[in-house]
């Protein structure tokens, strides 16, 4: 896409999303690191049904830590994959109890050396709770849209990102990733996209758009 056309894009989606945020309910770094980690493969609205009785028995990383895994695996099992996340999060707080003083790091390369957080994570985490652009998000979504409106020909999610991140300017990366999401699932649906209704049909690609 050209660059006039991104400047479009940023403009349409500023109008249609003008405050997107982040759907996962939290109330601190560690409960969106967290529900993040949950949300792998899993709809934002169950981890929001799922998250406030964790939060509720387990507050904190080092109550998280010390919590039995056969508690946490019933507690999370609506999510899917629940032992091997609940083993993430078991794991994850337990590093950051020991190795950050409690405290979720705020850096990529610390979020990283957690038990289930890769890119994607470390970036919701980075943008949402602490404001920082250390990339762009990419979830199913963003990487559905990402190749509809010509952003990114890749399939690796760490090779759109990049992408990305040189087609759309630092200061957008956080709310960009927030609203392709939404707009993902507004109109940009993966089986029938409601493209009559679109906010972004001029600029979309099946419309000649390069």
């Amino acid at each position: 896409m050209a660059a006039g056309n991104i400047k479009g894009l940023i403009a349409a989606l500023r109008k249609a999303y003008p405050d997107a945020y982040c759907s996962l309910d939290h109330a601190d770094p560690f409960q969106l690191l967290m529900a993040t980690i949950l949300s792998a493969q899993c709809t934002d609205e169950r981890v929001n049904l799922v998250t406030p009785a964790l939060f509720k028995k387990y507050p904190g990383p080092a109550e998280m830590a010390a919590a039995p895994l056969a508690g946490l695996e019933k507690l999370v099992h609506s999510t899917g994959f629940y032992k091997n996340k609940a083993l993430s999060l078991k794991e994850a707080s337990r590093a950051i109890t020991e190795n950050f003083g409690g405290k979720v790091p705020r850096t990529m390369e610390e979020l990283l050396t957690l038990r289930g957080v890769a890119r994607k994570t470390a970036n919701v985490v980075l943008g949402s709770a602490y404001g920082i652009a250390a990339g762009v998000v990419v979830d199913t979504h963003v990487k559905r849209l990402a190749f509809r409106l010509g952003l990114s020909r890749h399939t690796d999610p760490g090779k759109i990102e990049l992408d990305l991140m040189k087609a759309v300017a630092k200061e957008d990366w956080i709310w960009f990733a927030h609203a392709l999401v939404l707009h993902g699932r507004a109109e940009c649906d993966a089986r029938t996209p409601l493209c009559g209704k679109c906010p972004l049909e001029k600029l979309c690609p099946k419309n000649g758009v390069k």
